[in-house]
């Protein structure tokens, strides 16, 4: 991924060694030397950001190459935004999958703007999951802001990935509230446009209508669990803050990758 920070912590990723990475601290996923873009955990199964626009998705498909010859079972989860469905290697890789039937999804999540830029001004199609039709590559449109309708959507996807059909693509129609930094007003927009969104389309207050609609959870359950999170973000932030920047020798370890056993040396 590109903006991969709540991808981390679905993965299962330590929420204190997350924050720590951000902050460049020792006791980061990555040793503090990943930040933002380049932290990872094979232990999750998460195989880092990438600061490069669109560079993940070749990554990826190679993730899923791997897998596919090492017969684990295991799909790829392969994500990238809007803007990045324009990059070139992003075709390269779609080609490739679909050649060789890869266990990989390619979810596309589109907020509707790539930096500034409206996806009616970059996109002459701009239903992003058809791209794969010239490649033969299935995919589906999905309400990026309804959970329920994400999670079903990646569980099929990922069934048709795994069960040697090769890759699948699923297009997120999400949307972005703030801007890309404290340089981007955002001024690419109207305000009313995003009151719109949160009002209407937010998806934690949609998942919290769900729960008590459906009487699966009550307000005082609710209350307790936003507690919590607010707890674990301010424990994160600590640990943080607390933990040591790393030592300057660290910059020439991890240089070179450690030699797998078995592997020829050249």
């Amino acid at each position: 991924a590109y903006r991969d920070h709540g991808h981390m912590l679905a993965c299962g990723m330590d929420p204190k060694a997350v924050m720590a990475e951000l902050t460049g601290r020792a006791t980061g996923s990555s040793g503090g030397k990943g930040g933002s873009m380049h932290m990872f955990s094979t232990e999750a199964g998460f195989y880092g950001g990438h600061g490069i626009v669109g560079a993940q998705v070749s990554l990826g498909t190679g993730l899923a190459l791997a897998n596919r010859n090492r017969g684990n079972g295991a799909v790829t989860f392969c994500y990238f935004g809007d803007g990045a469905a324009n990059q070139g290697q992003v075709y390269e890789s779609f080609n490739m999958a679909e050649l060789w039937r890869l266990p990989v999804v390619y979810l596309i999540e589109n907020n509707q703007y790539a930096m500034g830029t409206s996806i009616e001004r970059a996109s002459s199609e701009t239903h992003l999951y058809k791209r794969g039709i010239s490649f033969q590559i299935p995919g589906e449109e999905v309400d990026g802001m309804d959970v329920q309708a994400v999670a079903a959507a990646a569980a099929k996807a990922a069934e048709h990935a795994r069960s040697g059909k090769g890759p699948y693509i699923l297009e997120l129609k999400t949307y972005r509230y703030r801007g890309h930094s404290m340089s981007d007003p955002a001024k690419y927009r109207t305000r009313e446009e995003v009151d719109e969104v949160r009002k209407t389309r937010d998806p934690i207050d949609h998942l919290r209508e769900v729960l008590e609609r459906g009487k699966l959870a009550g307000e005082d359950q609710l209350k307790a669990l936003d507690a919590e999170v607010k707890t674990i973000v301010a424990e994160a932030v600590e640990f943080a803050r607390t933990s040591p920047e790393p030592d300057p020798a660290a910059l020439y370890t991890d240089v070179y990758a450690v030699q797998a056993a078995g592997a020829p040396a050249n």
